[in-house]
């Protein structure tokens, strides 16, 4: 297929809802994430270089002493902490679409809110945002009304935090119509479509699995706010907090190597908290 190039001013829709120039271009900070206290074993060495951390909630993954044993690192490092709610599927790891209602989706949310807000207290630690994960947060990039009952729920849980979606989706428009600080979310590892939504993880090239190319989608995201999709297109991204996965086989190697990047480009690492996040 023919490498299509769009212009800056991209005709694609959610492309150009993404274009802020503020924050794309150029970028001297950036908030590095991580989804952790999901069992892979690499979390103690991998917070110390990230600047907010995920936690996941006791439903696709974790349990009261992951979740504990995370909120430790945080604090011991400076971390920003998040709500890493998702989909009740442990079996799937919370990636399987399941059909979920608006008054569902909010209970589902506030339940897993509740239960590690309830441990970051006891440990001292202040929750700072929350990301859905898996399925639940690609349903609700491309389900407004979904999306609306995310936002809702968080708003209802604290309206501090900050809610953090898929660039130029459905997820973060929600959270600004709920009053919500909201952080458009890109991934290190993961090829995107035209549309700028993230391709199917079944479909071939879906997910970067070397290094090299994760580092380096990184790198233009970051410093250039566009990325070369999985269909030919070059699309704008706006760009608030770079995901890393980390139930990736390499994801401490693949931390190390993109951190030392950054630091190479004098690209600062800070949570969203500590600087403005523009509308």
């Amino acid at each position: 297929m023919p490498r299509v190039v769009l212009p800056t001013g991209c005709r694609c829709p959610r492309a150009c809802r993404n274009r802020n120039p503020a924050l794309n271009g150029n970028k001297r900070h950036i908030d590095f994430n991580c989804d952790l206290g999901e069992g892979c074993g690499n979390d103690a060495a991998i917070i110390p270089l990230i600047s907010s951390a995920n936690i996941a909630c006791g439903a696709h993954a974790g349990d009261e002493t992951s979740m504990r044993e995370t909120l430790r690192l945080c604090r011991a490092f400076g971390v920003a902490a998040g709500a890493h709610p998702g989909h009740a599927d442990r079996e799937h790891f919370g990636r399987r679409d399941l059909p979920l209602d608006p008054g569902e989706a909010s209970a589902l949310i506030g339940e897993q809110l509740q239960r590690l807000a309830a441990l970051a207290c006891d440990e001292g630690v202040r929750l700072v945002h929350v990301k859905p994960h898996g399925a639940l947060y690609n349903q609700a990039a491309r389900d407004a009304l979904l999306a609306d009952a995310v936002a809702a729920a968080v708003r209802d849980f604290d309206a501090q935090l900050i809610l953090v979606g898929l660039a130029g989706s459905a997820l973060p428009e929600a959270g600004l119509r709920a009053g919500l600080r909201v952080a458009h979310e890109a991934f290190a590892d993961r090829r995107y479509l035209a549309d700028a939504s993230l391709a199917p993880r079944g479909r071939q090239g879906a997910v970067i699995d070397a290094a090299d190319d994760a580092v380096a989608q990184a790198l233009s995201i970051v410093q250039s706010g566009q990325v070369d999709t999985l269909d030919g297109a070059r699309i704008t991204l706006r760009c608030d907090t770079l995901c890393l996965h980390g139930d990736r086989a390499d994801a401490l190697e693949f931390a190390l190597r993109l951190r030392a990047a950054f630091d190479t480009l004098g690209i600062r690492i800070a949570a969203p908290e500590s600087r403005r996040l523009t509308p």
